[in-house]
């Protein structure tokens, strides 16, 4: 069955990671990974090399501040990687980690309530290992649901975001392999009328449609869009065009295409993950924040996607808007300690 090895590992990596504490969790990342395992986690986290840096850097201290940690999958898929083509196979994996917040983590303070944090994970299998691992997660958010509010008033909604509509997410199983050539092939002309209509320097094609008509081409008009904290989650093309896309393209310039690390796709799912995807220049007013003195900063995007028919219906969005901001000179970990839970 096709990639029926490569998720059986992923999931027992899971498995060995739920019955993790802070002083096992080292040799239990160990069972499933590599020796020299590339883990590539958002800001502070950042790039680490093998189970005892990946430990100490994200998993021991999370696990000492977070009490009973379950995991809460909502979408779990596998495929080919196209960046490559196909020479590697990903699993991908998305959800919330969810357990009592009973000690402090990254300066923010403890609530001793239930908490969610949102996380995407890109895994690469070879030779019954995990040699690769991307793994997003939206600290902005749980510094929300501790109280606290380190930036402006976002365009979009807050949310403890759920899962497919469909609630068909898991692809535990082999899956047609037709259905996800045809989510890869979208997702590509998805990304095809960005460029096509972006107004970047290395974008040439002049702009041809309006945002509505762009849009339309790919996503369903009751589309939904869940954005990371900091921009929010939008719902129909016009709310989208109006909280995301118009201040993405008016207040950020000189908007420069990294690539991505793998895109892939399996069944009604797919996804990508860059490091960084974006490299940009907030001009003023972005994410309510002042102009930067021109500063160009990165994007560590990762997008997962749900085709429903011939358009997109859903998209789940994790950007790395701690380091973006860190490029700039804003340190919001820094700040934890001026901050105060309303």
């Amino acid at each position: 069955m096709m990639f029926q090895s490569e998720k059986d590992l992923v999931r027992a990596h899971h498995s060995a990671i739920a019955s993790a504490t802070p002083s096992t969790v080292a040799s239990l990342l160990a069972k499933h990974t590599s020796p020299d395992w590339h883990w590539r986690g958002y800001h502070p986290f950042h790039e680490q090399h093998g189970a005892d840096a990946v430990a100490a850097s994200f998993w021991a201290p999370f696990l000492t501040a977070m009490a009973r940690v379950q995991r809460r999958q909502d979408v779990f898929f596998a495929g080919y990687n196209q960046i490559d083509q196909g020479a590697s196979v990903w699993v991908v994996s998305m959800g919330h980690l969810m357990g009592l917040l009973d000690a402090p983590f990254l300066g923010i303070p403890a609530t001793r309530k239930i908490t969610m944090l949102r996380y995407a994970e890109f895994n690469r299998v070879e030779q019954g290992s995990i040699v690769e691992t991307a793994f997003f997660c939206d600290l902005i958010h749980l510094m929300h649901q501790a109280g606290l509010r380190p930036l402006p008033p976002q365009t979009g909604q807050h949310l403890v975001q759920p899962g497919p509509a469909t609630h068909d997410g898991l692809l535990y199983s082999a899956q047609d392999p037709a259905q996800g050539v045809k989510t890869l092939d979208l997702i590509n002309r998805m990304i095809g009328d960005i460029s096509a209509n972006s107004t970047a320097k290395d974008v040439v094609k002049p702009r041809d449609a309006t945002p509505q008509e762009e849009l339309s081409r790919c996503w369903h008009d009751d589309m939904l869009w869940w954005g990371p904290d900091g921009i929010g989650a939008t719902y129909t093309i016009d709310r989208y065009i109006e909280q995301h896309q118009r201040p993405f393209r008016t207040q950020l310039k000189d908007r420069q295409f990294n690539g991505h690390v793998a895109k892939l796709a399996e069944g009604n799912y797919g996804g990508f993950f860059g490091w960084p995807n974006l490299t940009v220049t907030p001009t003023g007013a972005y994410m309510g924040l002042p102009a930067n003195g021109q500063t160009p900063a990165d994007m560590r995007v990762i997008d997962i996607y749900r085709r429903d028919g011939d358009k997109l219906a859903e998209n789940w969005i994790f950007i790395d808007i701690l380091h973006f901001l860190n490029m700039q000179g804003l340190d919001v970990l820094g700040r934890m300690t001026t901050l105060r839970p309303e």
